[in-house]
């Protein structure tokens, strides 16, 4: 029998991280009630029909291919010091780069 759609994420996303998907979920597992078993990230993987931000992604994205570049996005709370990026899995060798380049 196949995998369910969010099991098969769930490794995909382990294997991205050179993790191991946890076979139970939650606090089952014993191990972590992390999605994916791995040193030193705790990941959590969520499979939606949609996510808002997905859809700033995609805007995002349109307007930095016309321009040549990499799309970023930073999500950023009032009151909360720093903020999140947002960046598709296939660029983040792209921001490695860049970030190489800046520490020269």
């Amino acid at each position: 029998m196949p995998d369910k759609a969010w099991k098969k994420r769930e490794r995909d996303v382990a294997g991205y991280f050179n993790g191991i998907r946890t076979s139970l979920s939650g606090g089952n597992s014993k191990v972590t009630r992390a999605d994916v078993i791995h040193d030193s990230l705790f990941i959590e993987c969520k499979l939606r029909a949609k996510h808002t931000v997905i859809s700033l992604w995609d805007d995002t994205a349109k307007l930095a291919k016309l321009e040549g570049k990499t799309p970023v996005i930073a999500l950023c709370e009032k009151n909360r010091p720093g903020f999140w990026i947002m960046v598709h899995s296939s660029d983040l060798d792209e921001l490695k780069k860049i970030n190489k380049n800046d520490e020269v």
